[in-house]
This record gives C-alpha cells, structure tokens and sequence, in this order.
C-alpha cells in the first residue's frame, strides 16, 4: 500500500527526472526562413472550422480514429489547413495504430519545435513553422528510417494529390 509519503517522494523523483530529459534532437531545416503568417484571433476564427481553432491556436486533440486522412494513400503533399505550408509527402505516412495521421519525417523546414508540459513528462510539441499552428507531438517510436512519429492531428492538415 502506498502512503502519502512514498507517494510525494515518487511524484518529486519522477518531476526531477523529467525536468532533466534531455530535448530531442530534430533536424536543422534547410529551407529559408518563412515570412510568418498572422492573424487575430478573430481572424483565425472566422478563417478555420471551431475543431480547426481548437487544435491549431488552442494546441487541442482531436478524437482518435475520426480524421479521413487516416485513410488517405494516394502520392501527394499533406499541408498545414491554415496557410497551405507543405509538411509532409505521403511516401512518409505509415500507419501507427494510434487514429491520428502518421509521418516519420516532416518535409525540411516545415515545422518549429518546443517542450509541451500538459502532461506529467514533457513531450516535443510541434507548430507550422509559416503560421504557427499545433499540429501535434513527434514521438521516439516510429519506424526506420528515423525511428519517429509524427503524430499530427488530421484536422490541421490536408491532402494535394501528385499530379501527373
């Protein structure tokens, strides 16, 4: 049986050690540094759908399993919904099991990186490096060649199919 002590000496031990995790290392980009893109929030409320907002300008979770995209195999560019940046090509999409769209490689420059404390281990949240919307967290599980998941919530995103 665990008493109030052995419980607040963990929850201390287990704070100290997430606060020393090292940040994982992501990537330099290559591309150019982006003209940003800003608006009100106002502005982003009448440009983006209420689920749109709550994700991207509230860091928000859509509900697992509840994204088309999830189902989405054709060759193509996902991009951010708010201000069409390309993040991903669909050669870098697997299926993670998890409901949300996943990538293990985000297309160069495509994303701005920060610790994200919501939970009680701190987690790399990402944002669109062009509007600074949340996308999601990139995770150490995912498979070869990097070994991440890009766990980015569907609502954020939409698909350009390949032409030609």
């Amino acid at each position: 049986m665990i008493n109030r002590r052995t419980l607040l000496i963990s929850a201390g031990a287990l704070g100290l050690a997430a606060s020393v995790v090292p940040f994982p290392k992501v990537a330099a980009a290559v591309r150019p540094p982006l003209a940003k893109l800003t608006h009100t929030e106002g502005e982003w409320r009448t440009l983006l759908t209420p689920a749109q907002f709550d994700v991207l300008r509230r860091d928000g979770t859509e509900r697992p399993f509840s994204s088309p995209l999830n189902n989405e195999h054709r060759h193509g560019t996902f991009a951010c919904i708010a201000c069409d940046l390309a993040l991903f090509a669909s050669t870098t999409k697997f299926d993670s099991g998890t409901g949300w769209p996943s990538f293990f490689r985000p297309l160069p420059g495509a994303f701005e990186f920060s610790q994200d404390h919501a939970l009680f281990l701190p987690r790399t949240e990402y944002h669109c490096a062009r509007c600074g919307g949340h996308h999601g967290h990139v995770f150490d599980d995912g498979p070869p060649p990097t070994g991440k998941r890009y766990c980015n919530n569907g609502v954020c995103l939409k698909f350009i199919p390949a032409t030609g």
